[in-house]
């Protein structure tokens, strides 16, 4: 039996609270919505988000469900093994109105709107058109990060941005791993076209690890952006870096190849870093110099 001397406990906020802190070192103003528990992880979540500059003001609390938590032990800069702590539960209806409140409150005051889909019941259809519906109506851009686990229709976003297993799944294809260039990759090539139609989205980006990243966009050729990382200790948060910067590029009037071409390089610089880290203004900047 394998037996874990600590030696050093660290605590960072994860999932989409990931997204937000990568988002505040580069602006003012960062909300995170989601669900949480009435315990202990809840409470360190919010001192943690308040630390990094994000507003936890609209999490919803639930009375009995717990807040979500995964434990990773790691010796010698490798990850072991990993726990989870968690109970899932769609959203109730009385949490949909709430929800819906709370994002037409602050849409006035917002550029962009990010969902994160983790698979974790937060995320439904009925909640993704009400943002999109709100969105719309503020003129707000709008991306996600889905889940194979929640399949759902995306009418009505800017962008989707999947990891390349989640591209693959969505297109309900099998990733033969086809050797040579991903702009050659007839695979991949079609995954794009199928999702565009399905998704009936306008662009589509797909993360593909060591291989950087494909943009597809309607009535465009596909566009591939290689990757960045010189090297790369652990890549658990690398896709959250990357919709934080590609959201925060589109925010500030990046044109989409060059929105992707820093969330690439953002990307580069996190799977440098042990856990899920974050990075700054200025590493960025460097990462261009």
């Amino acid at each position: 039996m394998p037996i874990v001397e600590v030696t050093r406990e660290e605590f960072y906020p994860g999932g989409a609270a990931n997204v937000a802190r990568n988002i505040s070192p580069f602006s003012p103003h960062t909300h995170l919505m989601g669900r949480v528990g009435k315990d202990m992880a809840a409470d360190r979540l919010r001192a943690l988000l308040i630390e990094d500059k994000v507003d936890p003001a609209p999490l919803l609390v639930h009375e009995t469900l717990p807040t979500i938590s995964k434990a990773r032990v790691s010796a010698r800069q490798q990850q072991i093994v990993r726990v989870d702590r968690e109970k899932l539960l769609p959203l109730t209806d009385a949490e949909l109105i709430d929800v819906e409140q709370r994002v037409r409150d602050l849409a006035p005051n917002l550029d962009a709107i990010i969902l994160e889909d983790y698979g974790k019941g937060f995320m439904t259809e009925k909640l993704m058109q009400l943002v999109a519906k709100i969105a719309a109506e503020h003129q707000l851009i709008v991306t996600v990060d889905p889940s194979p686990r929640n399949p759902l229709p995306w009418a009505g976003v800017s962008l989707v941005k999947p990891n390349r297993l989640e591209a693959f799944a969505a297109a309900g294809l099998e990733d033969h791993l086809l050797p040579g260039p991903p702009l050659e990759n007839k695979e991949l090539l079609e995954v794009g076209r199928v999702l565009l139609a399905k998704w009936s989205v306008a662009s589509v980006l797909v993360t593909l690890g060591e291989h950087g990243m494909m943009l597809f966009e309607r009535g465009k050729s596909p566009h591939h952006i290689p990757t960045r990382a010189r090297e790369v200790f652990d890549v658990s948060g690398a896709g959250d870096t990357a919709i934080a910067l590609l959201t925060l590029a589109l925010a500030t009037g990046f044109t989409l190849q060059d929105a992707a071409d820093i969330a690439n390089h953002a990307s580069g610089i996190v799977v440098g870093k042990l856990g899920t880290a974050t990075l700054t203004p200025d590493e960025l900047l460097a990462a261009f110099s």
